[in-house]
């Protein structure tokens, strides 16, 4: 019979074939008491388990291909340094010794408690990394059972796609011919879906109920771009996707031949498309996007999963990388945005708990100065080695910027007293995430070089709503006339004081919204590197002198239903045609993007 199953597309386009269900749930954990003096053996079990586990990775990590995305390497790091780290490890041998239970109870409900704290977290990357915990205690629980992950093969040679409850990273990586993936219990923003999108395999997330209600060897129909999940199609609907799938082809190929067109609009609007990354080497794939450079470098991942803080050194080469890779584009790293609920290495939290608008972001780095200074530093001495911008998380208050300055000048003074090279001029930016900071844009920038609007954030707290709360996620509305009002006075405010301006959440990659940023004066856009083309091909068929008048109309009424409207009827001034010179062109030595 034929059904179908909705998810959250993560790309890849469409592919079709068998279904393979692995089972990667977590197995149900035995619970008993231990006699005393058993506690030693208990604890050598779960040590023989850790030393299994870490041989998989390794294994996992020496067999990559050379051509495997740096992405892999990185994310197989992050689930080791789960593994040894001492909030998991040694809360669960001391809980074995305490409480004389057995290893199994001790490291689940370790790693729950652990994983809880990052599923209090708001920011859903962040609220993702309790998902690789429990991953992790998936794959200890399996090697104290003296089992692997069960992987059914299919015939030889035979591409398959993957549906699970769950999939680490590493089993991704151990499975070979993938034609896509089917998770149930990831997010966008997953380690699994991370490193589905930098495989560019079609992978779908958040598809409920997939792992119960598919069966080994049915048929698939699986479309990464929107989410589509179709279970033993019929002949019309293999028909239908065929067609969709060699037009999907040719609309990677069409944009792929405007990687290096420049970005203007017809009226001549010079146009920054820049990339959010998260790691280092993602930098890579932006620059052959053609990003003009990095608009956002969360820092976060150097800090997360792990056992001890990063040290100035460590982060200087990660940052450097990223801005060598960039080859004198710049490179903007926001610094560190945690803290509110998830406490750093060797940072416990207060005893009094913290709530979700309490200690985060730049709260927390100004609390935790020598922590903020070395960040800073590295940050500085990156610097050198090309344009490197410092964007500063989750501003509201004027005191902030200035106390973020101070410090930003002793950390110049910490690295000239030791000799150090750094770059002297250094533009520093504030984020525009809570209405309190548009309402105070221009003032915000008279003190920064520049700005960035956080539209993810500023939705939230504008709304009152928490997006990855199924209950009230549907009243997220990036639309809102409040919202919008909020980025347009924003964007006014930086042009009157003559300071740049970007928008960097999701909103910047919407191409429903690029006539609407355009026409609200703004030129820098940053956001995930594979909806670079696609804002491209919009920025080239628009002219932002026309869109500009359009807008300032649309933004005078507050009336929900007449802006949806006019939203709409922005889409009619567009020139579709006005790509077709590029897009039509034989360029065989580009290559086609999926």
């Amino acid at each position: 019979m034929m059904f179908t199953l909705f998810g959250t597309p993560i790309g890849g386009g469409i592919v079709m074939g068998r279904a393979c269900v692995v089972e990667s749930r977590l197995l149900d954990v035995p619970r008993y008491r231990i006699p005393d003096g058993a506690a030693g053996a208990e604890v050598a079990r779960l040590a023989d388990a850790v030393g299994v586990v870490t041989e998989e990775l390794q294994s996992v990590a020496a067999h990559l291909s050379a051509d495997a995305p740096a992405e892999a390497r990185a994310l197989l790091d992050v689930h080791t340094m789960i593994l040894n780290d001492p909030a998991l490890l040694d809360a669960a041998c001391a809980k074995v010794e305490s409480d004389l239970v057995n290893a199994e109870w001790a490291i689940a409900e370790k790693a729950e408690e652990l994983a809880a704290q990052f599923r209090e977290i708001e920011d859903p990357y962040l609220k993702e990394r309790g998902r690789d915990v429990e991953q992790v205690t998936a794959r200890l629980l399996k090697a104290l059972a003296g089992s692997r992950l069960p992987l059914r093969k299919g015939q030889a040679d035979e591409a398959l796609i993957f549906v699970a409850n769950d999939i680490t990273p590493a089993d991704m990586l151990q499975l070979r011919g993938t034609l896509g993936f089917v998770i149930e219990r990831s997010g966008a923003t997953s380690h699994s879906a991370i490193l589905a999108r930098s495989l560019r395999i079609a992978t779908i997330v958040g598809a409920g109920g997939a792992s119960r209600l598919i069966r080994d060897d049915d048929e698939l129909i699986l479309d990464g771009d929107t989410g589509v999940i179709v279970v033993n199609p019929d002949e019309f609907v293999r028909h239908e996707y065929r067609e969709r799938h060699q037009l999907a082809q040719l609309e990677a190929q069409r944009l792929g031949r405007l990687i290096h067109v420049p970005s203007t609009t017809l009226d001549g609007r010079a146009i920054a498309l820049m990339a959010n990354i998260e790691q280092p080497e993602e930098a890579r794939e932006a620059l052959r996007l053609g990003a003009a450079g990095i608009g956002l470098f969360r820092s976060e991942f150097l800090f997360l999963n792990r056992t001890r803080m990063p040290a100035e050194d460590e982060q200087y080469a990660a940052y450097a990388a990223a801005v060598q890779a960039m080859q004198g584009r710049p490179v903007t790293i926001r610094t560190i945005d945690i803290g509110y609920d998830k406490a750093l290495p060797g940072h416990e939290l207060s005893s009094n708990g913290v709530s979700a608008l309490g200690q985060r972001a730049i709260r927390y780095s100004l609390a935790e100065p020598d922590v903020f200074l070395a960040q800073l530093r590295a940050l500085l001495r990156a610097a050198a080695h090309g344009p490197l911008r410092i964007l500063l998380p989750m501003l509201s208050q004027a005191q902030e910027i200035e106390a973020s300055l101070a410090l930003v000048a002793r950390a110049k003074d910490q690295l000239r007293a030791r000799g150090v090279k750094f770059g002297a001029s250094v533009p520093v930016g504030g984020m525009v995430e809570v209405p309190a900071a548009a309402l105070s844009a221009g003032w915000f920038a008279q003190r920064l070089d520049f700005l960035s609007i956080g539209t993810n954030d500023l939705v939230q707290y504008t709304l009152a709503i928490d997006r990855s709360d199924p209950r009230v996620a549907h009243l997220y509305d990036e639309f809102h006339p409040a919202v919008l009002q909020l980025v347009a006075a924003t964007i006014r405010a930086a042009g009157k004081a003559g300071k740049p301006v970007s928008v960097c959440g999701e909103m910047a990659g919407n191409v429903d919204a690029c006539a609407l940023l355009l026409g609200m004066g703004l030129t820098e856009f940053s956001m995930h590197p594979a909806s670079l083309l696609r804002i491209k091909r919009e920025v080239l068929r628009a002219d932002a002198g026309r869109l500009a008048t359009r807008v300032r109309r649309l933004l005078a009424t507050d009336d929900p239903a007449r802006l949806r409207a006019g939203l709409e009827r922005l889409a009619d001034l567009r020139a579709p045609t006005a790509t077709r010179r590029w897009e039509d062109a034989a360029q065989p030595d580009v290559q086609a993007v999926p």
